[in-house]
């Protein structure tokens, strides 16, 4: 590895305090009673019944099917699933007995059969209420090595008709791991299965990105001695880097384009660039002699939120892309890092370093109103990323001791680890859909 510069060193530190501290179904129809259940546990009450199948093959993938709709639904957060009732049907494969669902407190209830058609699983899924009306009646089918995808299919179906809302089912997670002894950049699906390393530079990798078509990532990479901006395309496996006089970090893709905004400081000073997939810096967004860095656009794009020292220690700030305008989004905290905007466009996320020395996670309104603290009395939380659908939020602590991945919903309840992996994991982003 090349020698970094005594200046180089500090200019690096100074700038990751800011980036690693604080930093087709109808839905409308079933709308009505999904909020009347959910006055009462928040949660929709599910008869998930077993699926039906004739034995053998079928059977194997019965209980495959089984186990991942399960889990599926049971990671949102969204439902009280129950076991169906004895007496759910009036006789063996009989007609259903809606009665039995309703008089167990639940709202729906989901059965379904498996069957073999050309040597792959075909599974028939429905879904009916307490009233005997049939909310969901679909088919899926796959190769038998895509049978765990099949079954999450039909939950992100349900889920849609339930709620309305797109779910997380076939969104992906990035983050970095030091699994090797290295800092790499992984990837995983939204519940933490398939860990796939995305990296292998043997060297440090940070602050991973991913576009919003799933096409592109980038990442800061210490390969060179000195952090670069590097961008993959993942179809292709071809690779750019940005290497520029000074430090190049902390990547964050803006909505529907191929550009990417990053901190550069060749021109002397720490600002904000456009930098396209290609390699190619564009326009530069920040101008002055703070720090700038750690970016998030709006859903549309039209806005960015980011981190700079301005006004003394790092704060929030918005920033209007076509006017230029910035207004300072944070007041309450002295040390606001990590922002995240949410896909429904009304609210950022944020890491806060406390008086008693944890890093907690906030959520605030794009206006400055509704401050919610989302974890406390929990070590250091950081680094929070939405779920695209807007319903969950990934994030790193180091409750348990070592830095791993937890997932939360929204607002701050169902707090739980996200994957089982070797070393420590860190910097997620949940930006990726299939």
């Amino acid at each position: 590895m090349k020698t970094v510069s005594y200046s180089l060193i500090r200019t690096i530190f100074a700038l990751f305090c800011l980036v690693l501290l604080p930093s087709t179904l109808r839905a409308e129809e079933v709308r009505e009673y999904i909020a009347i259940s959910k006055e009462g546990s928040g949660r929709i009450a599910v008869v998930l019944d077993k699926i039906a199948a004739k034995g053998g093959k079928e059977s194997e993938w019965a209980g495959s099917l089984d186990g991942t709709i399960q889990g599926g639904l049971d990671f949102t957060g969204l439902f009280n699933l129950m076991p169906a009732p004895l007496n759910i049907r009036s006789a063996q494969g009989g007609a259903l007995n809606l009665g039995a669902i309703g008089s167990i407190g639940a709202d729906v209830f989901v059965g379904g059969r498996v069957s073999a058609q050309n040597g792959n699983p075909a599974l028939e899924m429905q879904v009916w209420d307490v009233t005997g009306k049939l909310l969901l009646s679909r088919k899926y089918g796959g190769q038998e090595s895509a049978l765990r995808d099949i079954g999450l299919r039909f939950c992100a179906d349900l889920v849609e008709l339930l709620t309305g809302k797109r779910s997380v089912f076939g969104t992906k997670i990035v983050f970095v791991s030091n699994r090797t002894g290295q800092k790499e950049v992984y990837l995983c699906d939204f519940d933490g299965s398939n860990i796939r390393q995305l990296t292998n530079t043997k060297s440090i990798s940070l602050t991973p990105s991913v576009s919003s078509d799933g096409r592109f990532l980038a990442w800061t990479d210490f390969s060179s001695g000195r952090p670069d901006l590097y961008i993959r395309n993942l179809s292709t496996g071809s690779t750019v880097s940005v290497k520029k006089q000074g430090v190049c970090i902390s990547p964050a893709w803006r909505p529907g384009t191929d550009e990417c905004v990053t901190t550069l400081s060749h021109e002397g000073t720490q600002d904000l660039y456009l930098v396209k997939a290609n390699g190619a810096v564009g326009r530069r967004l920040t101008s002055g002699h703070s720090i700038e860095v750690s970016a998030t656009f709006s859903p549309d794009g039209s806005k960015m939120a980011f981190v700079s020292t301005r006004e003394g220690p790092p704060q929030i700030f918005i920033q209007d892309l076509s006017t230029g305008a910035v207004r300072r989004l944070t007041y309450t905290g002295s040390y606001n890092t990590q922002p995240s905007w949410s896909p429904a466009g009304d609210k950022i996320l944020y890491s806060s370093l406390q008086k008693n020395g944890e890093i907690n996670i906030f959520a605030i309104n794009t206006d400055g109103s509704g401050l919610l603290q989302l974890t406390s009395g929990s070590r250091n939380n950081e680094y929070p990323s939405w779920s695209p659908d807007g319903s969950m939020i990934v994030f790193s602590s180091t409750r348990d001791g070592s830095r791993k991945l937890y997932v939360m919903n929204a607002d701050g309840t169902n707090q739980r680890p996200l994957l089982k992996m070797k070393g420590e994991q860190q910097q997620p982003s949940w930006s990726v859909r299939n």
